[in-house]
């Protein structure tokens, strides 16, 4: 279904073509990074929208969904912004049970959600599988932190000033707009707009 044109929408179809050229066939995956409040989850769903107006198949995925209980992090020492910036989401399981297999393509299931946040509990997981040319988008905090950008394709940062001290030590530490492939301004999030590191 067509979507209908505004300035959002034809800002997302030029950042859907730029992947699609470069990315078009097989499994690819898709970061949206950004501190909190930034917009990355709309931001992922309606850019997967806009693959699907092309007809391309494509998933969603929240690390969001991939958080450690508070049981588990508080066995890594107080609550504090390094303990959840180091051990606030479970990497590996993401890795298990969602990017490997979704990157094995065939018959191979994959899982979107592993844990519920609101409840503080596991999910019962839902394996799907997808055609050969798919693509997964992943919204969430840290997603350009070393152990995770060598697992996309494509990264967004959506550069908004930080104010959770988690997200202050991330950019501090990592400086992730030097590691997304598109750095985007989305403060007035009709308007998205590219940035450069110039401009930065």
């Amino acid at each position: 279904m067509e979507l209908v044109t505004t300035p959002r929408v034809r800002y997302l179809r030029s950042l859907a073509d730029e992947i699609l050229h470069n990315y078009g066939r097989g499994r690819t995956v898709v970061a949206i990074d950004g501190p909190v409040r930034s917009g990355k989850t709309e931001f992922g769903d309606d850019l997967a929208a806009v693959f699907r107006e092309r007809g391309h198949p494509v998933f969603r995925a929240s690390l969001e969904h991939f958080h450690r209980s508070r049981e588990e992090q508080a066995a890594f020492g107080p609550d504090s912004a390094e303990r959840y910036y180091g051990y606030g989401f479970d990497y590996s399981l993401l890795r298990r049970v969602l990017l490997e297999p979704f990157r094995l393509a065939g018959s191979t299931g994959f899982v979107t959600q592993a844990f519920d946040p609101t409840r503080d509990a596991r999910i019962i997981p839902k394996w799907i599988t997808g055609p050969p040319d798919a693509t997964l988008i992943v919204d969430g905090r840290f997603a350009n932190r070393p152990e995770l950008r060598p697992l996309w394709n494509w990264s967004a940062y959506l550069d908004e000033e930080p104010t959770d001290e988690a997200d202050i030590l991330y950019s501090v530490k990592e400086h992730p707009r030097r590691f997304a492939t598109a750095v985007i301004d989305n403060t007035e999030r009709s308007r998205p707009r590219r940035l450069f590191l110039d401009s930065c």
